[in-house]
């Protein structure tokens, strides 16, 4: 296995992990926080709230 997989390996475990249902959220925030911002509207209450969503999902996942 070439260096440059082993690090796109290592990069996608460390991002993704073991949920990727949280990393796929975060991705999504993150655009709906440049496109808001980009369209000039106040997008500092994105990334809160998701973070909020997120993790409240992800700990009702892994309670069951």
């Amino acid at each position: 296995m070439s260096p440059l997989v082993r690090a796109a390996a290592a990069v996608w475990e460390f991002i993704v992990g073991d949920d990727w249902l949280t990393a796929l959220g975060v991705a999504c925030s993150l655009g709906l926080t440049a496109v808001l911002a980009g369209a000039g509207a106040a997008a500092w209450w994105v990334m809160p709230a998701a973070v909020i969503a997120l993790l409240a999902a992800s700990l009702r996942r892994a309670s069951r």
